[in-house]
């Protein structure tokens, strides 16, 4: 990846972003130019997130020329997302491949699902985009079924989340519909548990706090099927997989110092099991001119607190 160009990318990248906020797209074709006469890889693509700049400035101007001009840029680097290795095939053949049946995992040939409520409400952008994560996962089967078609319209919701799916080119309608097949092949109903695990799926989705999770789902680093087994530890963020990781020691290193160290005594009395028979153990955990916290345990029922 070129260091230049990216940084020229990112520059122009804040310059179409500021004028989107602005709504004033006074200079905005020549960016777009700039941008067009710029070896684009998808690499560039995915760090710089120039996609959603582009198609924010798209949004936001009448002028026909710079709509057109985004449009056609959008156009081409999509063909990076379609085929990393290659753009041999023509925009005509790219249309067609998402229609063409595919084989499902009981051997039937399932039709290419058409959502006309979701297209609908979809931007050019996404009507031109090919669905680019159907070759690596098979679709999911239809379903008649009116509590799992609503647990697919929240989850494809979810994922769009933000804007990292225009970037991307994923098609959340089916990825969606692909963790919920994978949510439902395991429970076999749709009964509380069931909507336990769609109700989980969807809040780490939507975390604003914890957007790689949705990025790695969008970009097809975390499967369909591992997103519906995934643990609520194994979704969280890094920073709260720190924070229980800390707080773990914590408490290990109070029961600890409550078990092995200390002097018995009487002189406290158990809040729970009321007896007397107590350790206690003394630590310096503020500054030197605070008093000891005195940790105590109780030997009797293995009640600990502690105070200053």
């Amino acid at each position: 990846m070129g260091k230049k160009e990216e940084d020229d990318i990112v520059r122009i990248a804040k310059k179409i972003d500021k004028m989107a906020q602005k709504k004033s797209v006074s200079g905005a074709l020549d960016l777009l130019k700039e941008l067009k006469s710029i070896a684009m890889t998808l690499e560039l693509l995915q760090s710089t997130r120039i996609g959603m700049s582009v198609n924010a400035i798209r949004k936001q101007s009448t002028d026909d020329e710079v709509t057109s001009l985004a449009k056609s840029l959008i156009k081409s680097w999509k063909k990076l997302l379609d085929e990393p290795g290659g753009g041999d095939k023509s925009s005509d053949e790219k249309r067609k491949e998402p229609t063409t049946p595919t084989v499902t995992s009981q051997g039937s040939p399932e039709p290419h699902e058409e959502s006309s409520s979701s297209n609908s409400s979809k931007s050019d952008l996404a009507e031109a985009t090919p669905n680019t994560l159907i070759a690596t996962f098979p679709r999911a089967p239809v379903t008649s079924d009116s509590v799992r078609l609503k647990c697919r319209e929240l989850m494809s919701t979810a994922l769009q989340t933000g804007d990292d799916h225009i970037a991307i080119g994923a098609d959340c309608d089916e990825l969606g519909a692909q963790i919920e097949e994978s949510i439902f092949l395991e429970f076999k109903h749709t009964d509380p548990k069931y909507k336990n695990r769609i109700r989980s799926r969807i809040a780490n989705l939507k975390d604003t706090k914890n957007p790689n999770l949705r990025r790695n789902v969008l970009c097809g680093n975390v499967s369909p099927e591992r997103m519906a087994k995934m643990t609520a530890e194994e979704m969280a963020s890094d920073e709260l997989r720190e924070m229980r990781k800390n707080l773990t020691k914590e408490a290990i290193r109070d029961h600890q110092i409550a078990q092995t160290g200390g002097t018995e005594t009487d002189l406290f009395t158990c809040g729970k099991c009321k007896k007397k028979c107590c350790t206690y153990t003394q630590v310096q955990t503020r500054s030197a001119d605070e008093p000891m916290t005195t940790f105590v345990f109780c030997n009797a029922c293995g009640n600990r607190w502690k105070f200053c």
